[in-house]
């Protein structure tokens, strides 16, 4: 049953290659629109200001971009770096409402209060860690020409060449861009913002009344809200950003962690009007299948298959059964299932590897090796799924420590 229910990223992946062998530049929108660019930061004194100096170097019309920085219970100069490079700074100091949801909240708040003069047409936000192509913000405003009020970018990592985790999480994001939101896009449904490197129009906010969610996965639960609301959101895949990937496992650990319960508490506040919005929507009953198929706590079944399959090990030992034989039969089954997962991951990475190889900065053999770990990466979701289901998970920083500029990384 959930093979059949998830068989349509299958197709997914078929029109993701009809799409690239079809593609075509955006034609050229004359309309540049006025952006203002938020970024939430917290110690982020040794990455922020590369990120500023990406923004400040776009082919955009200086006149249109304004830059700011909200610096969320810094204990270092994150700030003070901020403003020397040019953006417009506040900080914010709350330890009790923690979280980039509610720091963003602040500064929609305050340039609303402060600079509604200026008059924006949309926000683009960032973390500090991010890195943007000197084209981006052009192009994701071809996009924003086309009446898309949230639009998400093609998604690059600064440190792809680490390690098998830093790796692992920059082939996901690649595969979500390319084998997940372009086929979306084709099929005119609805795509979904991932964390960082996206653009919000001015008046969804104002109709939103600011920045209001705050679970765990503020990212998910926006984009759930708004195709619920029958919006869509667009991705340009010509827009590129580059972000920073966890190298520890702890750090892993503790950033999965939170996006697995995160996943729960938004399935548990939207679940029933996704699955409602497949019979009764009108227009988005393929964007609420797809975002009920994501968000859904699939890891669960693996979960529970695992704990049945132990129990037949169990009652094996124990004599209920003829012992040895059902013992054998679980083994093979089981082995049989995680070479199937491990086939069938292996194939989304080199798939995504080969078709993305230009845009994966380090050396081939590297390219090649990260393939093979990939499967592994995302076995380690498992016992992550199941320690959020019980434990009470908070937001924790992750320290950002890749110094580079866009040259650096290209």
């Amino acid at each position: 049953m959930f093979a059949l229910m998830y068989s349509y990223k299958i197709v997914y992946m078929f029109i993701a290659f009809k799409a690239k062998k079809n593609n075509k530049p955006e034609v050229q929108n004359d309309n540049p629109y006025k952006y203002a660019v938020i970024v939430a930061a917290r110690n982020e004194e040794l990455v922020i200001g590369q990120l500023i100096k990406s923004i400040k170097n776009q082919k955009y019309p200086k006149e249109l971009i304004d830059i700011f920085v909200i610096a969320d219970n810094c204990t270092d100069n994150t700030a003070l770096v901020a403003m020397q490079e040019g953006a417009i700074v506040r900080e914010r100091f709350n330890k009790d409402q923690v979280g980039k949801g509610y720091a963003l909240d602040e500064m929609f708040k305050i340039i609303e209060k402060e600079y509604s003069s200026r008059k924006y047409d949309g926000y683009f936000v960032f973390d500090a860690d991010n890195l943007l192509d000197e084209n981006y913000i052009a192009e994701m405003n071809k996009t924003f020409n086309r009446g898309y009020r949230v639009i998400t970018s093609y998604r690059k990592s600064k440190n792809y060449d680490q390690n098998w985790i830093s790796a692992g999480y920059a082939l996901w994001f690649l595969h979500e861009a390319e084998y997940l939101n372009l086929p979306r896009m084709v099929l005119n449904s609805s795509c979904a913002i991932s964390g960082t490197g996206f653009l919000v129009h001015t008046d969804l906010i104002k109709e939103n009344g600011g920045w209001i969610h705050h679970l765990l996965t503020e990212d998910i639960e926006f984009s759930v809200s708004q195709i619920i609301k029958g919006e869509k959101i667009g991705y340009c895949k010509s827009a590129m950003f580059y972000d920073e990937q966890p190298i520890t496992f702890r750090q892993s650990w503790n950033q999965r962690l939170r996006w697995a319960k995160g996943f729960y508490q938004v399935f548990a506040k939207y679940g029933k009007d996704l699955v409602g919005g497949i019979f009764k929507g009108k227009r988005n009953r393929l964007s609420c299948f797809d975002m009920t198929m994501t968000i859904m706590p699939v890891l669960l079944v693996s979960c529970i298959s695992l704990v049945t399959n132990g129990l037949f090990y169990l009652a094996g030992f124990l004599g209920l059964f003829e012992g040895k034989e059902i013992i054998d039969v679980t083994t093979s089954a089981m082995l049989r299932s995680v070479g199937g997962y491990y086939v069938l991951l292996f194939l989304v990475g080199f798939i995504t590897t080969l078709t993305e190889w230009g845009e994966i900065h380090c050396s081939g053999w590297k390219k090649i090796a990260y393939t093979i770990t990939f499967p592994l990466f995302m076995f380690t979701y498992l016992p992550i799924a199941i320690v959020a289901l019980f434990k009470d998970v908070e937001w924790k920083p992750i320290a950002h420590t890749v110094v580079k500029s866009i040259d650096d990384v290209r």
